[in-house]
């Protein structure tokens, strides 16, 4: 998923890096202030990063893992953080679960994925149910989090999907205009969009060209989040793994969803549904009926489903 572009009115102005292992883009409507929101997303990314990573050793969710077992007082940021990755797991029946630490570290990816591409593909270390979210105990009253002992929490996409809706607001009060946020694939919009909408490719890789983008949809408020198996996929051994993985297997889900698209009132709510219905494989389009949010699914056999309202592909 990509932003596109919009429909009519003055163009648009777009900055891009690379940031927390993927690519950051923001998009705004006033050129000038461009600079300035590349600047507040860069920072806000660096927070995120410190405190949610589990590549950093300086990360504060690394001093969660070091004193597992304890109660630990964290800051504001990775406490929420752990509360949307718990109420994800809730929203899911577990199947967004953040205590897969160990068991995605098990499939080799335990360092950027840039890194895992580039060295010998080891077998997999031994594979099971996860802890599960249940054990995760957060307390608000006084910011704290105790985790057992040997559980390790991968915050990764409800993370990302946090910064995204976090830095468009943030953006869009500081410049005083709508914004977009994107980050590989996670996007996010704030303030007054632009006439038409904030127009978003629909795409397997976020970094597609305009021209190999699936379908283009408008969005005015809220996210869009998309989840696919290509994207992060590394070897483990003599096969092919993924980043989204079964909780209760401890290992990637078997493919039967490539690419699926979901709208929600924020980019955390609509990432929620798109890695959950990869999770629930044939059983998605049933228990997406009781969730309030557009989605779009491609099955690995190419056949495109379309559930909640989201719109029918039109034909070139």
């Amino acid at each position: 998923m990509k932003p596109d572009g919009h429909h009519g009115g003055p163009p648009l102005t777009t900055r891009s890096f690379r940031a927390i292992g993927t690519t950051a883009t923001v998009v705004v409507q006033d050129k000038d202030c461009a600079d300035e929101a590349a600047r507040l997303l860069a920072a806000d990314l660096e927070q995120i990063d410190l405190a949610c990573s589990r590549f950093r050793p300086d990360s504060e969710l690394q001093t969660v893992h070091a004193h597992a077992g304890a109660t630990v007082q964290v800051g504001p940021l990775l406490f929420e953080a752990l509360r949307v990755a718990v109420d994800a797991a809730e929203r899911t029946g577990g199947a967004v679960d953040p205590t897969i630490g160990n068991a995605i570290a098990a499939l080799g990816y335990d360092v950027d994925l840039d890194e895992v591409l580039t060295r010998p593909a080891g077998p997999p270390r031994a594979l099971g149910s996860v802890a599960g979210y249940a054990h995760v105990q957060l307390n608000p009253a006084d910011r704290t989090v105790r985790i057992p002992r040997g559980v390790r929490l991968d915050l990764g996409s409800t993370a990302k999907a946090l910064a995204a809706d976090r830095s468009a607001a943030r953006i869009a009060r500081a410049v005083g205009s709508g914004v977009l946020v994107s980050l590989g694939g996670d996007v996010a919009v704030a303030g007054g969009p632009p006439a038409g909408g904030w127009a978003v490719g629909i795409a397997r890789e976020s970094s597609a060209s305009a021209g190999a983008v699936d379908q283009v949809v408008a969005i005015s408020r809220g996210g869009l989040a998309s989840s696919a198996t290509a994207v992060r996929a590394w070897k483990a051994g003599d096969r092919e793994v993924h980043h989204i993985l079964d909780p209760q297997t401890g290992d990637s889900v078997p493919i039967y969803w490539v690419l699926v698209s979901a709208t929600g009132a924020s980019c955390v709510e609509a990432n929620v549904v798109t890695t959950a219905a990869v999770v629930w494989g044939p059983e998605a389009l049933a228990k997406l009926a009781g969730f309030d949010q557009s989605v779009r699914l491609v099955r690995a056999d190419g056949e495109v489903f379309s559930v909640n309202g989201w719109p029918l592909e039109k034909a070139a």
